[in-house]
């Protein structure tokens, strides 16, 4: 492979469509699409500065390396792209993509980031933003810490270990997604979902958990977490109180207990749910 240290690289497809190259220590700036169409590609520790740096390129690996503010769009329509120890100021990240390895990422501005992506895993990544990983699919995700709302809309076969989100909205409209070991805060968690499992996880969630098809909650607590499964098919077993529950369409909840149980006999039947309480209210 030919290598490029120390290069520096101004204007439009500097390096557009080659293939075999090892780039360390490069900055890339004032010209868009400097790898576009590249494949075979390894970066080390160098910057990209402006947009649209790797576009529809194959089979990249990038380690400590920056995407700064301005490299937005950075990398959308490519396969097989590993990056791992980086920085990634820039929005609106990875979309597109196939066969996506995010390790040890921290992306301080990950609005509208990880969209339409298939194959994905994530390991020890941080992100801030709203709309992160829409409409993405099969992703193994471990160690997220997620600042941002609307997380894992329409998301699909997706499974989430010891992680952290702190997002209204996460996992609407998703099928066939399992959270283990996390924690969970944001109104609304799980709108409209189908298969969300829930394991040994702590929820905090002002109407959450409503209007889905199969929802499993193993070993879960629920804080602060009021009108619950409301229009949901639920197996729930909550180790903790729930402040209120309106409406299940059926299964079985059992809780320490509940301090308000709202069963409206016009919009559900009461005979398709069944309620434990351990504590007897």
């Amino acid at each position: 492979m030919n290598e490029i240290k120390q290069g520096y690289y101004v204007g439009e497809r500097p390096l557009f469509g080659e293939k075999d190259l090892i780039i360390k220590d490069t900055i890339f700036t004032d010209g868009e699409s400097p790898l576009k169409e590249s494949s075979n590609i390894k970066l080390y520790g160098s910057m990209f500065k402006w947009k649209y740096p790797l576009w529809y390129a194959n089979d990249v690996y990038a380690k400590d390396c920056v995407w700064f503010e301005n490299a937005r769009a950075g990398v959308w329509y490519t396969d097989n792209v590993t990056v791992e120890s980086c920085l990634i100021e820039a929005p609106k990240n990875f979309r597109r993509c196939k066969g996506v390895v995010l390790r040890d990422v921290s992306f301080t501005n990950a609005a509208e980031t990880l969209w339409s992506c298939e194959d994905v895993t994530l390991e020890k990544v941080t992100a801030k933003g709203d709309y992160f990983a829409m409409n993405s699919k099969n992703m193994k995700v471990d160690g997220l810490s997620l600042y941002g709302n609307y997380s894992f809309d329409g998301a699909n076969d997706v499974e989430v270990h010891g992680s952290k989100l702190l997002s209204k909205d996460a996992f609407w409209n998703g099928s066939n997604v399992t959270v283990y070991d996390s924690f969970i805060s944001g109104e609304y968690l799980g709108w409209n979902a189908k298969n969300l499992t829930l394991v040994n996880c702590t929820v905090e969630s002002l109407q959450g958990m409503c209007y889905i098809d199969n929802l499993v909650m193993k070993n879960c607590k629920l804080i602060n977490t009021t009108l619950a499964f409301e229009y949901s098919s639920v197996e729930a077993d909550i180790s903790s109180k729930i402040d209120s529950v309106l409406n299940p369409t059926s299964g079985r909840i059992t809780a320490e207990s509940i301090g308000e149980l709202i069963i409206q006999s016009d919009r559900v039947d009461p005979s398709k749910t069944v309620i434990v309480c351990k504590e007897g209210k």
